[in-house]
């Protein structure tokens, strides 16, 4: 069909250039930020790693995130551990529930918001994946 996948991510934000720095700081995502093996640093793109993509649209009426936000961010993480102490050192607060990680064939999940209170959910697919 012709697409390669996900292009770009834009949302609105109160205060744009503190949420970019937040994500920046905290998630390594944003433009001049580079995955672990994605290649060299550009200033206007974010280098990710290639892998799955989940996209799916929800009901209106959905609980699985905010009913006041019309978007929800899921970011593709590797070392889920490693990457929840660093946000909770940073005091970024972590969201984690058992039932969320019940199937381990899909992976693991946490949850944190930004400063604009977007939900961002975290997700560690399984080795393989």
């Amino acid at each position: 069909m012709g697409v390669l996948g996900i292009g770009g991510i834009f949302f609105r934000a109160r205060e744009p250039e503190a949420l970019l720095t937040w994500y920046q700081t905290h998630l390594g995502v944003g433009h001049g930020c580079v995955a672990e093996g994605a290649g060299e640093p550009n200033e206007w793109v974010w280098q990710t790693m290639g892998g799955p993509v989940v996209f799916q649209p929800f009901k209106a009426d959905s609980d699985y995130f905010p009913a006041d936000k019309q978007w929800m961010i899921n970011l593709r993480v590797s070392d889920m551990d490693g990457l929840l102490e660093t946000l909770r050192a940073e005091g970024v607060a972590v969201i984690t529930k058992a039932e969320w990680d019940a199937t381990p064939e899909i992976g693991r999940f946490a949850r944190i918001h930004d400063p604009e209170g977007n939900a961002i959910e975290l997700w560690e697919p399984p080795t393989g994946a």
